[in-house]
């Protein structure tokens, strides 16, 4: 609240204030008491006017601009009134009793929807676990089954498995609880058990896997979410065009805080369009490629990205059109000390 603002709230107050003053100092004027008692008095009147405004001012001024900063602060505004002193003056207790009931109102209708959030979760993750059952049985009487028709069926029931799953980690993607831990893992584990649950798929496809990662590369993630990480990938590359999906692992920045084992993921398929590049990771976000190759989610790579950023992970894309594209999954060395003392 600036001094011009207040000034020009109380017009109306000043216009009286020097109303007053002057009816008065022309009062004593007509009571004989002469020109100086007059101005005296106006003058008197008109400084306890300007003392009255001058308190009003400051009383208010802090009040308002702890209000406006804390405001401009918090993300959820309707918590304002927990983080300032209630005002000792009329209208602004009005004021912060109505924030007050605003916030509360706000915040139990808030945490009613996170309630009902967080059943409806609960409800996709029990349907997921559910689905499963069905899925396995009708993949094992497939399993004695041949013929081209037969290879046709086997790869629907793993299309039908890899969204059920991606449907699960999305579910707990979005859930506050850590329903993941970080632990030592093998990369190049993690790298085969992502190859092997899309191998069907990858043969389907000709696209043939290059695992150049050492037995003996270590990690800290969760081995559930970097296998299904990995797997998005696998599933992507040969989803848009790629005939050789190649695997490698480097360190960098040794000796440094920033040191971390860096895991690319290349592939020589159609590549993402430069306008695409910057959006890949957005939910939903299917891109020129996703319309051109049909049945696109767009929620892939978005998991990919935020199930890396819920393990600590760093996690890149480049690519240009016709020439394949590269992911980068890096590792960082300097939380493995943090993480054992958790």
């Amino acid at each position: 609240m600036t001094l011009s603002a207040y000034l020009k709230d109380r017009a109306a107050s000043i216009a009286i204030a020097v109303a007053c003053a002057l009816a008065l100092g022309c009062m004593v004027a007509v009571l004989g008491a002469g020109a100086d008692a007059s101005v005296l008095a106006a003058c008197i009147v008109l400084a306890c006017a300007a003392l009255a405004l001058a308190v009003g001012f400051v009383r208010r001024r802090a009040f308002y601009r702890d209000l406006e900063q804390v405001v401009g602060d918090l993300d959820r505004t309707y918590y304002v009134t927990s983080l300032i002193e209630p005002p000792d003056f009329l209208e602004g207790r009005l004021a912060y009793e109505a924030l007050q009931a605003a916030g509360k109102a706000a915040a139990d209708d808030v945490a009613a929807h996170k309630q009902q959030a967080e059943a409806y979760r609960d409800y996709i993750e029990l349907w997921i676990h559910e689905i499963k059952t069905p899925i396995a049985a009708a993949t094992l009487m497939a399993s004695d089954l041949h013929g081209p028709q037969a290879s046709r069926l086997k790869g629907e029931l793993d299309r039908i498995e890899g969204y059920v799953e991606q449907a699960l980690y999305y579910a707990r993607s979005t859930s506050l609880a850590q329903d993941y831990a970080i632990r030592e893992t093998g990369l190049a584990e993690a790298v085969r058990e992502a190859v092997r649950k899309h191998a069907r798929y990858l043969i389907d496809r000709g696209v043939s896997p290059v695992v150049d990662v050492p037995e003996d590369a270590r990690v800290f993630a969760d081995a559930k979410w970097l296998a299904f990480v990995i797997g998005q990938l696998v599933a992507n590359a040969a989803k848009y065009g790629a005939t050789t999906l190649r695997f490698s692992v480097r360190e960098e920045g040794a000796g440094t805080s920033d040191e971390r084992t860096v895991l690319e993921v290349a592939d020589d398929g159609w590549g993402v369009p430069a306008g695409d590049v910057p959006r890949v990771f957005e939910r939903a976000f299917t891109g020129e490629n996703g319309r051109r190759g049909g049945s696109s989610t767009g929620m892939g790579l978005y998991l990919v990205a935020e199930l890396c950023a819920k393990m600590g992970l760093a996690v890149a894309l480049a690519s240009e059109e016709g020439s394949g594209t590269r992911v980068l999954l890096a590792f960082p060395h300097d939380r493995r000390r943090l993480d054992l003392h958790r």
